[in-house]
């Protein structure tokens, strides 16, 4: 059990976490032809754009409605207006997303009373779904964002359960956490191919962001789960969700659908592996394919293999909680101890978090509390404080921006676990500290008697 305490500083020194309305807009970029719009000023949606693009290095679609003072003061309705109204028509959607900020939830701007306006106003624009969730900056993190923007697709575009419903066999609806790249969510919709089950995943960002060359140019986003297939979600069998910040969207989802679901916190490590894998052979009514019983043995092998590099180190933590949980869960089963743990918001899990305190602060707790540590694991903006402390360092999360295929980056299922072992196994083992060989005595000497031997005085030798 682990006690959680907030950082009480007047100030956040060095920021650990990222605002809500950034992993909302996240969110909306897994839809296709999808539009998300950040309702504030137009420094809020720069940096959430710069952030994306240095992460993933693609072409990010993200708007704004850019709020200036006055329209602060008076009111956002018609920048709100102006905006879905300029975007339908240059960038032809299939949805707009419209994230609140901290400036237009401090005025209290009723955006669902300006959508309303907007469509009695326009109805020529009937035909594109308009979104809103409410992701105030000033509280809460990134996968709280994510998290209310998943359950509010579901609540805007998941039509009610019907009195007859026609579901469609071995089809699973898929709710991957914030902490899932594109290179994580194609691992898993290959794992469910291997059972025969079609996923349908939202939010789907193998699909958008996978770094894949469209044919032609769209301002919308490339690809990812349709308008659609999201209100077609009542008719799969089960929903699989992944991470403690996706339980409210399949809650919300089972109450519209009635469809039951599977969460699941960490998929990451042999334990949830074989979970997930035992889940899929009993919904999908099929053995377990060879191919995953090898990976599964070429897993077990990598950690008797890895476990001698990674027994006794000392890992220091700074991840969103999800991503905490399974990182902190998957070092521990390898003999590996979680001297610091810092995060970015609050969730039920962490009191179970296998270490003695997580703080929910920045960089700056984490640097404190790494000293003498083994491994420093955060993203890109980690750099500085293992530079200082001079301990190895390993990039997770987002962003990460001083290193090349972040969004491909694989941490789930077996050959994720398995590729992680080698990749941070390699890290201790090139930075194991080498004895200091002009101490040692010259070959001659080794096996020799020393003169002092049996003198009772060794404090005396010369040798």
């Amino acid at each position: 059990m682990a006690t959680v305490t907030a950082s009480n500083k007047a100030c956040t020194v060095n920021p650990l976490k990222m605002s809500q309305p950034i992993g909302g807009a996240l969110a909306f970029m897994g839809v296709k032809g999808a539009m998300p719009v950040l309702h504030g000023s137009q420094g809020c949606t720069s940096f959430g754009l710069v952030l994306f693009v240095r992460h993933f290095r693609e072409a990010i679609p993200l708007q704004t409605t850019a709020m200036s003072e006055v329209a602060t003061v008076l009111g956002g309705y018609e920048n709100v207006e102006k905006a879905v109204v300029n975007i339908a028509n240059r960038a032809k959607p299939e949805l707009i997303g419209i994230c609140s900020t901290g400036v237009t939830e401090i005025k209290g701007d009723d955006v669902d009373g300006y959508i309303k306006l907007i469509r009695e106003a326009h109805p020529e624009l009937s035909h594109i779904p308009l979104v809103y969730v409410s992701t105030p900056d000033f509280k809460d993190a990134f996968q709280d964002g994510w998290g209310k923007t998943v359950a509010r697709l579901i609540d805007a575009l998941v039509p009610p359960k019907a009195d007859k419903v026609v579901h469609v066999p071995n089809r699973v609806n898929v709710l991957p956490g914030s902490h899932l790249m594109p290179g994580d969510i194609d691992e898993l919709r290959d794992i469910l191919d291997g059972f025969g089950l079609e996923a349908l995943i939202l939010p789907d960002l193998s699909g958008s962001l996978d770094g894949h060359i469209p044919k032609d140019f769209t301002p919308t986003t490339l690809g990812g789960i349709s308008v659609a297939e999201i209100a077609d979600l009542g008719r799969s069998t089960i929903t699989l969700a992944i991470g403690e910040q996706m339980r409210d969207a399949a809650e919300a989802l089972e109450a519209r659908t009635g469809i039951p679901f599977i969460l699941y916190d960490r998929l990451t490590g042999l334990g949830a592996c074989d979970a997930l894998i035992a889940d899929l052979a009993r919904i999908s009514g099929r053995q377990v394919p060879n191919k995953f019983r090898r990976q599964r043995g070429q897993l077990v092998d990598a950690m008797l293999d890895g476990h001698f590099h990674f027994g006794g180190k000392r890992i220091a933590l700074g991840l969103e909680p999800d991503l905490l949980w399974a990182m902190g869960h998957w070092f521990t089963e390898l003999g590996a101890t979680i001297e610091a743990a810092v995060t970015t918001t609050r969730s039920p899990i962490l009191e179970s978090f296998p270490a003695e305190e997580v703080i929910i602060g920045d960089l700056e707790d984490l640097e404190i509390r790494a000293k003498g540590c083994d491994l420093l694991v955060t993203h890109s903006h980690g750099r500085q404080a293992a530079e200082r402390l001079d301990i190895p360092f390993h990039r997770l999360g987002l962003p990460i921006f001083d290193r090349l295929g972040a969004g491909h980056q694989v941490t789930i299922g077996y050959r994720g676990t398995r590729d992680m072992i080698f990749e941070i196994g390699n890290i201790f083992i090139a930075n194991v500290h080498e004895p200091n060989i002009n101490s040692w005595p010259l070959e001659a000497e080794v096996g020799t008697e020393h003169a002092c031997h049996g003198q009772g005085n060794a404090s005396a030798c010369a040798c």
